[in-house]
C-alpha cells in the first residue's frame, strides 16, 4: 500500500515542479528573447519568470552554470569564441559536447545569425572612400569607440586588430545603445554593431565588409541547464527556426525605433498585430516594486554594517595597531569599482540581492568604522581619567560615557553610509538586484528619458529622506550640547 502511494503521488506530482527562471543579457535583442522564451514556456503550462538585462556573456553563462537561470539565449560565435575559448570548439556538435562537461545543453537555431560588423555613417565612409574594414588601416585618426564588451572578448577588438593590422590605439569603450547616438552626432567615426540592430538604418550607417571573415558565424541559439525538465526544454525547442533575420529586426525596431516595451513586442511575436499597450497603468506598481527592492537593499546592507562596523571602529580605538589594519582594509575594499566587486561575488553567491548586498556592506563599513574610531579619539583624556579614578569598569565607561560622547560622529559616519548606499545600490540593477537601477539601465538602453528619471528621481529623493531621516534620528539620540555644528543659512 505504501508503495501504491508514493507511486501515485510521483504521477500525480507535475514533471516541472519548480518555475524555470529565463535569463537575458543587457541589450535589447537578448531581452526581448527573453521575453519570448519565457512567453513561449507559459504557453506550454509551465510556471516561468525573466530575469531581464543580467549584464555580459560571462555574467548571464555563470548565472546558468550555477542555477540562477535555468536559460536564455547566446550566439554561436560567442560560445566558440568567448564561452569555450581554448576547448576547440568550432562546430555546434563540438560545443554540444563541450557545454555538456558544464551540464549545459544548446538548441539548434532560432532561424536567424546576428553577427558583429563595424559601422560607419554612410556619409562618412563615402567621403573617406571606406568600404571594407581592412580600408581602416589607411586612417589612423579614426576616433574608433566599441562597446565594452566588444573591446574585451576575444573575438571582438583584440581579433579585428590583430588580424587587420589596424594601427588605432585609442580606442574606448561605450555603452553600445550611447555608441549609437555618439555615431550619429558625429562625435566618433565607427563602432560595432550587432547585424540585427534597427539602429543601422535609423542613423544612416553603413556596414565594412569583413573582407577577412574575421567574424565566426554568430546562429541564436538557446542554453539551457541538462536538469530542466523535459516538457520545458520541448518547449523552447519549438522556436527552433521560427525567427529569421527580418523578423528579428522588426522585433528590434517595435522597441528601439517605435517606443514599445519589450514585453510589448514578445506579445507581438505571438499575437502580430498586437498594438502598443500604455505603460502609464503600471508605473505605480512598477514603482512600488523597484522601491521596495530598493529598500531592503540598503536596509539590509545598512543595518548589517552597524553591527560589524560599530564594534571594529571601538576595536581599533582600543587596540592602535589592530585598528590600522582594520581601517586600512576597509579602505582598500572602499576603492574597488562597484561593478568590479559585483562581479567577483557572482561565483561564489550568484546573482541578484546576495552579491549586491554583499558588496554594499562593504562599501558601507569604512565610513562607519572611521567614525567611530575618531569620535572615541576625539573625547578629551581628563575625562576618562576622572571615570577610571571613579573606579567605573571600562565596559561601563564605553557605555556610558565614551559612545555618548562618540555619538555625534559615529551617527554621522552611518548618515554618509546610508546616503552612499541609496546611489550605490542603483548598480545593483546590472546582476539582477532590482531597485531603482533596473529602469534607468532600461531607459540608457532605449533612449527613454523617462524610464531614466523612473529610477533617478526616486533615487535622488530617498538619499535626500534618508539624509533627512538621520538628522531627525540624531536629534531625538544625541543630546543637544553634543551634536555637531551645522553651517549658519548663507555660510
Amino acid at each position: 500500500m505504501r508503495r501504491l502511494l508514493i507511486t501515485l503521488m510521483l504521477l500525480a506530482w507535475p514533471a516541472h515542479s519548480w518555475a524555470v527562471t529565463v535569463g537575458s543579457k543587457a541589450f535589447t535583442e537578448g531581452v526581448i528573447l527573453g521575453e519570448i522564451l519565457t512567453g513561449t514556456l507559459k504557453a506550454a503550462g509551465i510556471d516561468a519568470t525573466h530575469r531581464a538585462g543580467l549584464g555580459g556573456t560571462r555574467i548571464v553563462y555563470e548565472a546558468l552554470k550555477g542555477g540562477d537561470i535555468d536559460a536564455y539565449v547566446d550566439y554561436t560565435g560567442t560560445i566558440s569564441g568567448e564561452i569555450l575559448a581554448g576547448r576547440n570548439a568550432s562546430t555546434q556538435d563540438a560545443m554540444r559536447a563541450a557545454l555538456r562537461e558544464d551540464g549545459i545543453g544548446m538548441t539548434g537555431s532560432l532561424g536567424f545569425e546576428n553577427t558583429y560588423a563595424v559601422a560607419m555613417r554612410a556619409d562618412r565612409a563615402r567621403t573617406l572612400g571606406i568600404a571594407a574594414v581592412s580600408d581602416l588601416r589607411s586612417h589612423p585618426d579614426l576616433e574608433l569607440v566599441f562597446s565594452s564588451e566588444f573591446l574585451d572578448r576575444k573575438d571582438g577588438w583584440p581579433l579585428l586588430r590583430a588580424r587587420y593590422g589596424l594601427p588605432q590605439s585609442d580606442v574606448r569603450g561605450m555603452e553600445h545603445e550611447l555608441a549609437y547616438r555618439a555615431i550619429g552626432a558625429g562625435a566618433i567615426d565607427a563602432t560595432d554593431v550587432y547585424t540585427t540592430d534597427a539602429n543601422i538604418p535609423a542613423y544612416g550607417l553603413t556596414l565594412l565588409r569583413d573582407d577577412l571573415d574575421v567574424f565566426p558565424e554568430y546562429q541564436a541559439v538557446i542554453l539551457y541547464r541538462l536538469d530542466l525538465p523535459a516538457d520545458a526544454v520541448a518547449a523552447l525547442g519549438r522556436l527552433e527556426g521560427r525567427i529569421d533575420v527580418a523578423r528579428m529586426q522588426a522585433l528590434n525596431a517595435d522597441v528601439t525605433l517605435h517606443g514599445k516595451s519589450e514585453q510589448a513586442a514578445a506579445a507581438a511575436f505571438f499575437l502580430p498585430g498586437a498594438q502598443r499597450v500604455s505603460n502609464a497603468s503600471g508605473l505605480w506598481r512598477r514603482l512600488a516594486r523597484t522601491t521596495a527592492e530598493h529598500l531592503s537593499l540598503v536596509a539590509i546592507s545598512l543595518g548589517a554594517a552597524i553591527l560589524v562596523a560599530v564594534p571594529l571602529g571601538i576595536l581599533a580605538f582600543r587596540r592602535p595597531r589592530i585598528g590600522q589594519a582594520v581601517l586600512a582594509a576597509a579602505g582598500v575594499a572602499q576603492t574597488i569599482p562597484s561593478l568590479a566587486l559585483f562581479v567577483f561575488m557572482i561565483p561564489l553567491v550568484g546573482i541578484g540581492g546576495p552579491p549586491a548586498l554583499i558588496a554594499l556592506f562593504l562599501y558601507s563599513l569604512l565610513p562607519i568604522i572611521r567614525n567611530t574610531h575618531a569620535g572615541l579619539i576625539g573625547i578629551p583624556a581628563s575625562l576618562r581619567e576622572s571615570a577610571e579614578a571613579l573606579g567605573l569598569p571600562r565596559g561601563t565607561i564605553l557605555r556610558r560615557i565614551e559612545l555618548p560622547l562618540a555619538a555625534p560622529s559615529i551617527m554621522a559616519g552611518i548618515k554618509t553610509a546610508a546616503v552612499i548606499n541609496v546611489g550605490t545600490a542603483t548598480l545593483g540593477a546590472l546582476i539582477g538586484a532590482g531597485g531603482y537601477g533596473q529602469p534607468i539601465l532600461t531607459g540608457i538602453r532605449l533612449a527613454d528619458t523617462g524610464l531614466i528619471l523612473e529610477g533617478a528621481v526616486p533615487a535622488a529623493l530617498l538619499a535626500l529622506l534618508t539624509q533627512g531621516l538621520f538628522e531627525l534620528a540624531e536629534r531625538r539620540l544625541v543630546p543637544r550640547g553634543l551634536r555637531l555644528p551645522h553651517p549658519a543659512p548663507g555660510a
